[in-house]
């Protein structure tokens, strides 16, 4: 029954056919999305990568191959041959790329068959789980939407290629069996069969091999490359992923702002058509956590928060009072025109606070005066004074949140971006790219009891900062010369200058409790390297995944991910992770605990 493709070429793709080819005989293969039987004609949807294309069975054409014809079912693989033909103008399919034509065909070929598919196939009948999509992921690829992501993703890597080879950057490939270092995330162990006891990581980033390629001379380096990290996963996360890698030596930060610009305003221009104007503004990392409470802003909408802790010294609210006697800090956001949230809603944002550490969530609704729980402990003319402050109007509701700095920050910048997903205050095909710079190069981790790099241990600090590394009690004040690109609220890469001397370098190790001897250890190599001359570099790296799903509008990473795993960590497809022979472990001097 089934046919080989013997004597037979594809001439064209399914949805390369137009009016201009009528009349002209070509062959087409793919899938059938779907079979209508008219009686006497028989019209088949065929369809590949590239699209879909309607071919007719005529008996008075061929009555041999109109027979063939009435086996088929959706998902068959078939050949044909024919001629395009125009479609009558009340058939054309304005929908359809190829809606102006169809073929007649001459010649079927049955390739093979399919049983039937778990789910429908066409994306307007898709209403499926996402458990069952990812393990039919080879049939969930042949949806047009999910494969033009992919094509899509195709599309922005080469965008990227073709921008950086023009800017002089030699694509280097790192390797992926290396050494495990401490780089924040759990690395994932391979154990080594020939060296038994010993095992490589998978890179988690190849920032020390790109840095060792910048001490090698190579000046300018990319790679589109994998990275690994054993962690917890979220909704938007996976445990293997691409980045978009580049270093380059002899710059300054502004030279690297400058090229990555450049290529987003690339990307923008030919995959979406949008004309991003570089360059993009510049935040400090202490005005993103004043105004916006977050280090990653998204300033396209207002309610920008405020400190009112010098007015709230003046209140007589003990809750308020107490969070500043004990050096915390009172920020508040006026909700413009909100003041008609009911009761329950603002509980459930007082609910949110409290996801991100807030231990309560106060409010003032503004009309003739304040309508508010504590607005009693406010005396008239402090009120007034916040209203000056806040600029409030009547139908405003002003929200407060007092505690540590880091507590009402946060809070309250998820707030608000609570409210202006909610509120629809957010524009829409808007794109925002914002540089945040002068991050903290070290912050204290109370749980370790010392302090941990924000970044990495590789980041450089401020020139003028470096005295500060000689004290403990400065530590905390210490700015990193980083830098992240933040495309509308998120976060879509970031990079630094980094450490091009051996004694600052150790210097870092020290602070960040790493004694010399395992400094050695883990990073002996490094460290040896940056004795024989290390130029000045710096680097960044994207998350290529996130980036393309924000480029075609993908909710999710996994929606531009061929075969994405689950929060599990786990492929559905293969079932991968999965248990092996007991002789495999052997060989590898390993045994598994009962």
């Amino acid at each position: 029954m089934f046919e080989s493709l013997t004597g037979l070429k594809r001439s064209h793709s399914c949805g390369e056919l137009r009016a201009r080819d009528a009349g002209a005989e070509v062959v087409l293969m793919g899938w059938v999305q779907r079979r209508r039987d008219h009686g006497g004609l028989i019209f088949v949807d065929l369809r590949d990568r590239e699209g879909l294309t309607q071919v007719v069975f005529n008996p008075e054409v061929n009555p041999d191959e109109h027979n063939k014809a009435g086996v088929l079912r959706d998902e068959w693989v078939i050949a044909i041959r024919g001629v395009v033909n125009p479609r009558p103008p009340d058939m054309v399919n304005p929908q359809l790329g190829t809606g102006e034509i169809e073929v007649l065909v001459e010649e079927l070929r049955l390739l093979n068959a399919s049983r039937t598919p778990p789910f429908q196939l066409e994306d307007y009948r898709v209403d499926i789980s996402e458990a069952l999509r990812l393990k039919y992921r080879y049939l969930d690829l042949r949806r047009p939407s999910v494969m033009k992501n992919i094509l899509f993703r195709h599309q922005a890597a080469q965008v990227t290629r073709k921008f950086l080879n023009h800017q002089g950057f030699i694509e280097v490939e790192t390797p992926i069996l290396t050494k495990s270092t401490p780089e924040g995330a759990r690395d994932y162990l391979v154990p080594s069969r020939v060296m038994q006891g010993h095992f490589f990581a998978l890179p988690q980033s190849p920032q020390l091999f790109k840095q060792l390629l910048m001490m090698s001379g190579l000046d300018r380096y990319y790679q589109l490359c994998r990275c690994f990290r054993d962690e917890d996963l979220r909704a938007d996360r996976q445990p293997e992923f691409t980045q978009i890698d580049l270093e380059m030596a002899f710059i300054t930060e502004e030279d690297i702002m400058g090229v990555v610009e450049g290529l987003m305003a690339a990307l923008f221009q030919e995959l979406k058509g949008v004309a991003l104007e570089p360059p993009f503004p510049r935040l400090t990392y202490q005005e993103c956590m004043d105004r916006f409470g977050l280090d990653r802003p998204d300033p396209r909408f207002g309610l920008e928060l405020k400190e009112v802790t010098d007015l709230i010294r003046e209140s007589e609210f003990r809750q308020f009072r107490q969070v500043v006697d004990q050096g915390g800090i009172v920020k508040a956001v006026n909700g413009n025109g909100l003041a008609k949230l009911s009761r329950k809603e603002l509980d459930d944002l007082t609910g949110l606070a409290g996801v991100y550490g807030a231990r309560g969530l106060a409010w003032v609704k503004m009309h003739e005066d304040w309508q508010s729980p504590i607005a009693k402990f406010f005396p008239p003319g402090l009120k007034q004074a916040i209203n000056e402050h806040l600029q409030a109007r009547e139908g405003d509701i002003l929200f407060f949140i007092a505690d540590i700095p880091q507590v009402a920050n946060t809070a309250l910048g998820q707030l608000r971006v609570h409210l202006g997903q909610r509120e629809g205050l957010i524009p829409e095909d808007t794109f925002s790219m914002v540089w945040v710079t002068d991050f903290p190069l070290l912050e204290y981790d109370r749980d370790e009891g010392r302090f941990v790099a924000v970044h990495h241990p590789f980041t450089a600090p401020k020139e003028e900062d470096i005295p500060l590394l000689a004290s403990p009690e400065t530590l905390g004040q210490v700015r990193a010369r980083a830098y992240d690109l933040v495309l509308n609220g998120q976060e879509i890469g970031g990079g630094s200058i980094r450490n091009w001397r051996r004694d600052l370098q150790e210097k870092l190790f020290q602070v960040l409790g790493l004694a010399p001897a395992e400094a050695e250890e883990k990073f002996g190599f490094l460290l040896e390297a940056l004795e024989y001359g290390a130029p000045p570099h710096g680097g960044v790296a994207f998350g290529f995944d996130r980036l393309a799903a924000i480029l075609c509008g993908a909710k999710s990473i996994r929606e531009v991910i061929a075969f994405p795993k689950t929060q599990k960590a786990g492929c559905p497809v293969t079932q991968a992770p999965s248990k092996v022979e007991p002789e495999q472990l052997l060989e590898l001097g390993l045994r598994l605990e009962k």
